[in-house]
């Protein structure tokens, strides 16, 4: 189920939650989501390592998956992946709503069926494309609370979309050798180190501007705009950093970093929706 990645998913779904309810929602409603929203990733992710078996018996980093080593059984992991994403999408649809039910349900499939089976080993543009399955918890989060979309939730899922590549990217300078021995296209293994650089730098500077546009849409203040700020110029330094060196160290600084920003991105915006609601 990568727990770890479901861990990063959820840091985003609860205080997106105190966002849109401009408060705190019940915890009953607060624990049937973040249930629901494990359980789809949980079912999206295992699929992913049901699909990836033989490029994860290649990478170094990947080695010690259960379906390589043989702990479960394709079959076994298969069945699994399918049984706990219709037991998500039920919860969900009975214990919050059913439209953060289809939401997640969509996010799951997004990512098995247009990042794991089509883009991962097709597209130097994969995790661009594929982030869009990690950025719907923003989507189900708010939704759970209001039963609707509208501009804010959009601006939120924007900002994990835009973040994604960076983060992914910092990790895949390190392993970029993994990629090109499993003959997966991820941008830092078939592109040039400058490339990867500027890329970098661009996806940073457009995050950056989305979380200070979410402010005004958001109705967000003082601690959050300042926290968007800080937490950004650190960010867009680390990026601008490993444009400059392409040293794998600096990069791994970066990503290790790109978590703490999130995290306490969201939280800020969490704290600063409490204090003013």
């Amino acid at each position: 189920m990568k727990p770890r990645i479901i861990e990063l998913l959820l840091v985003t779904t609860v205080p997106t939650m105190l966002v849109a309810e401009r408060g705190v929602p019940s915890l009953w409603l607060m624990a049937a989501t973040v249930i629901g929203g494990t359980l789809a990733a949980g079912g999206a992710n295992a699929a992913n390592m049901y699909v990836d078996r033989d490029i994860d018996a290649v990478m170094h980093r990947t080695q010690g998956r259960p379906l390589v080593t043989g702990a479960v059984t394709p079959r076994a992991a298969l069945a699994f992946s399918i049984g706990i994403e219709v037991v998500a999408f039920v919860w969900l649809w009975a214990f919050v709503n059913l439209l953060s039910a289809l939401l997640a349900l969509g996010a799951a499939a997004f990512y098995v069926f247009i990042y794991t089976l089509w883009l991962k080993r097709s597209s130097s543009q994969n995790i661009v494309i594929g982030g869009a399955a990690g950025a719907a918890p923003t989507l189900i989060g708010w939704a759970a609370v209001t039963g609707h979309l509208g501009a804010a939730p959009w601006i939120l899922f924007a900002i994990i979309f835009m973040w994604t590549p960076p983060h992914f990217w910092a990790l895949a300078i390190k392993y970029k050798d993994d990629y090109a021995r499993a003959h997966v296209p991820m941008l830092p293994s078939v592109a040039s180190e400058r490339n990867v650089g500027i890329q970098l730098i661009a996806y940073t500077v457009v995050l950056v501007a989305l979380s200070l546009v979410l402010a005004p849409v958001a109705n967000l203040g003082v601690i959050y705009v300042a926290s968007a700020i800080i937490l950004g110029l650190i960010f867009l330094g680390l990026a601008v950093a490993v444009f400059r060196t392409s040293s794998p160290k600096i990069a791994m600084r970066m990503f290790s970093f790109s978590i703490t920003y999130v995290t306490l991105l969201f939280g800020a915006m969490a704290v600063d929706a409490l204090v003013s609601g």
